[in-house]
């Protein structure tokens, strides 16, 4: 056991602790306030609807210790506990080329993974969603849906990590800046293909036939010189009672998307406030913000692969005895949250600030108070809690908690 392997041992279990122990506060915060309704939603939500949302969020956050947990047993298991090793020594008894050899072990792990993943995402579906009456997946489309991902996952990822261990082992020790490269033009072409290509795989799109709304929004569009590739309703309700909306793409490809849920449950002045709240994104160009950011953290974390995937202690104190190219990214991807979960609170913090700038934007555009409603529609309609503890909210939101959201709005009112 090498001092790295100590550092590891140490930082996952500190990540762990310091989630329950955030994730317990939680718990304890919604406990204590789950008989009373706080005073800025008193007239719109019951308490009844109230001890829904602090029941459901109180079940989804213990399972989700539950998840932590095994993850982190798991994650042991692959690396000290010689999972990788064990995959590594059969590829290599097959004899193949360093890049097949990789691709083969790489492919064979994650389908591993994800086969591990599946009952805990079948739990979540069929006992946690469906006892606070939000599924409406079927077994048969749940079973279809893992097929396409999977299928999918073959056909864009394969020739992907096949270019990646490629330049690993041919393109010398700037290898890492010419990956980056192929990682961030995947990353915007699968933005571009996304809307019109990948997404409707899983769900049906039709136009927007509420000539009126329509026209509401495409005035809200104009007014701000927003150009999209079309309005659609999307068929959310196949599979959750859950609504939303959002902006999908890049360039001639964006699309302005609403589930059907959400529809149903908004008005048209609270579904324009909705909308301009998402064109607030658009206007303070948080996408190609959060994208730069996201360029940036890739091509640091490439950097020290490549330094990293050079000295014999990061295998060795990881489990694996014979490095390898292929077993160095695949050791790494696995390992770097027990060492980056510490900046969550950061990230946190910047998609926060997205939010309430996206908020007074929205406000400039329409009554505040269409935006508040419709909050507190989809908070209801969500079960979303409104009683999130500061410092868990803090680490893990990317949302302003309900109650200072909705203050926030009544500022940009007054």
């Amino acid at each position: 056991m090498n001092n790295f392997t100590l550092l590891f041992i140490c930082s996952a279990f500190i990540a762990l602790f310091l989630q329950f122990w955030l994730s317990m506060r939680h718990l304890r915060h919604m406990q204590h306030h789950k008989n009373s309704v706080p005073e800025a939603f008193k007239q719109e939500i019951t308490l009844e609807a109230h001890q829904k949302a602090a029941e459901y969020t109180t079940t989804k956050t213990r399972f989700e210790m539950f998840e932590l947990t095994l993850g982190t047993l798991l994650l042991f298991a692959w690396t000290l506990g010689g999972g990788l090793e064990f995959l590594d020594q059969q590829v290599q008894h097959l004899g193949l080329n360093q890049i097949i050899s990789g691709v083969i072990f790489i492919l064979a792990t994650s389908i591993l993974m994800t086969i591990i993943d599946l009952p805990s995402n079948a739990y979540q579906t069929f006992k946690i969603e469906q006892r606070f009456g939000f599924n409406r997946t079927t077994p048969r489309l749940f079973l279809s849906d893992f097929a396409k991902q999977l299928l999918l996952s073959l056909l864009l990822g394969l020739p992907l990590l096949w270019v990646i261990l490629w330049l690993m082992d041919n393109a010398g020790s700037l290898w890492w800046l010419y990956a980056w490269a192929v990682w961030s033009l995947f990353t915007l072409v699968m933005m571009w293909l996304y809307p019109a290509v990948i997404a409707p795989l899983f769900n049906k799109f039709s136009p927007l036939e509420d000539a009126a709304l329509r026209q509401r929004i495409e005035q809200l569009l104009e007014r701000n010189g927003f150009q999209s590739d079309g309005i659609f309703v999307m068929d959310g309700s196949t599979r959750s009672s859950h609504g939303n909306a959002y902006f999908t793409g890049l360039g001639g490809s964006k699309r302005i998307v609403f589930f059907d849920t959400l529809l149903k449950s908004l008005n048209h002045d609270q579904i324009e406030a909705v909308l301009a709240h998402e064109l607030g994104h658009f206007k303070h160009r948080h996408v190609t913000k959060r994208l730069f950011t996201m360029a940036i953290s890739s091509l640091l974390g490439l950097a020290l692969l490549g330094w990293l995937m050079q000295q014999p202690w990061f295998f060795h104190g990881l489990g694996v005895s014979t490095p390898s190219t292929y077993t160095a990214l695949m050791l790494f991807m696995l390992v770097l949250p027990s060492f980056t979960f510490f900046m969550a609170p950061i990230s946190s913090l910047m998609m926060r600030k997205h939010e309430f700038e996206a908020d007074t934007f929205a406000a400039q555009q329409c009554e505040p108070k269409h935006l508040i409603d419709a909050l507190v529609a989809l908070y209801k309609d969500n079960a979303s809690t409104l009683t999130p503890d500061p410092l868990y909210a803090g680490f893990h939101y990317s949302h302003p908690p309900a109650a200072i959201r909705i203050q926030h709005l009544k500022e940009s009112a007054k």
